[in-house]
């Protein structure tokens, strides 16, 4: 059986990475996901084990000591990471994997298995980015002007992922999501 492949979606805060994820989700029924940890709140309507399993500080470090994490990061005072095992479970029985997940855990996954295909979305300006921050509503003033700070930093490794994508047009966005997913699996089978 022919392993399934791992596409890790990344980008900065707010940049609507998880926005194309749920879009692809919809589209690409074949895709399976990965439920990821963290230590931060739960934001309005997420549910554990959902969006994300809401860990305490505590229970996060147990499991990162223990090597439970595909990869992990501190981001803006809060742990994330993504459970090991139903990753590596998923793709031994042939399916593929999507990510979502920063861009530090994006560089830890393609140093672990560099077969996957890593995937960056860019906001069409740093002042949109601010603009999407700051429109969810979610953080405070300081915690916005750390992801900020942050996403200047992030641009800059955008040129080491595999494919780069500007979110500017969701739809369109989406599409070239897909489209990459799609040529990779079309190459694979040859």
């Amino acid at each position: 059986m022919k392993k399934g492949l791992l596409i890790v979606l990344s980008g900065p805060s707010g940049v609507g990475k998880g926005t194309i994820y749920s879009h692809l989700l919809k589209i690409m029924p074949d895709l399976t996901v990965s439920v990821s940890a963290t230590t931060r709140s739960p934001r309005a309507g997420e549910k554990d084990g959902v969006q994300y399993y809401f860990l305490d500080k505590g229970e996060f470090i147990k499991k990162r000591a223990n090597g439970e994490f595909l990869e992990w990061a501190e981001t803006v005072g809060n742990f994330y990471g993504t459970p090991k095992a139903p990753v590596i479970e998923k793709l031994e029985s042939g399916k593929d994997v999507l990510l979502e997940i920063d861009v530090k855990g994006a560089h830890q996954i393609k140093a672990a298995y560099p077969d996957c295909v890593t995937i960056f979305v860019l906001p069409p300006s740093e002042e949109e980015l601010k603009k999407r921050l700051v429109g969810r509503g979610t953080e405070t003033e300081d915690q916005v002007k750390a992801r900020l700070e942050l996403a200047k930093s992030e641009l800059s490794e955008s040129v080491l992922f595999d494919y780069r994508i500007v979110n500017d047009d969701l739809d369109r966005a989406v599409r070239e999501v897909a489209d990459i997913i799609n040529k990779i699996k079309g190459e694979r089978k040859c």
